[in-house]
């Protein structure tokens, strides 16, 4: 089965969980591209979060990751993009639900609330959930406006 191909993003509060999930993304053979930031160094979320959401809109990668304090920063941002659904995912249950019922194509995670189990658990329940169609394909379908 091919894997997909997965952007991260990050403020300064999300940049080291975003490292951790870059490290594990690359460790089991995802292609993975990184749109910063690349430091701590204090940054304005939205000059990251625009990169990935573009790149979610043109197809250019399947799914995402952004990474912020709260993560609400991130995920208000990256769902201005059209054909973006992200969702804000602070633990598993919310990251299946967010996949399985509205699609989502891009989880948000506050990186000051979770830990870094946490995270390997949420990600990796994101990316293994499937989108169950049905009734919720009806929902999901009349999210975007035309």
């Amino acid at each position: 089965m091919k894997k997909s191909t997965i952007a991260v993003a990050a403020d300064h509060a999300g940049y080291h969980m975003k490292e951790l999930i870059l490290k594990y993304l690359k460790k089991e053979g995802y292609t993975v591209h990184d749109f910063g930031t690349y430091s701590d160094n204090d940054v304005d979320y939205p000059d990251f979060a625009h990169k990935l959401g573009h790149a979610i809109h043109t197809k250019e990668y399947d799914c995402g990751f952004v990474f912020c304090g709260s993560g609400n920063g991130v995920n208000m941002t990256v769902n201005k993009h059209q054909n973006v659904r992200s969702g804000l995912c602070w633990n598993v249950e919310i990251a299946q639900l967010v996949k399985a019922h509205n699609n989502a194509n891009v989880c948000a995670i506050p990186a000051r609330f979770v830990t870094a189990h946490d995270v390997l658990a949420i990600v990796k329940t994101f990316l293994n959930t499937k989108f169950e169609g049905g009734r919720h394909a009806r929902r999901v379908d009349k999210i975007a406006i035309s």
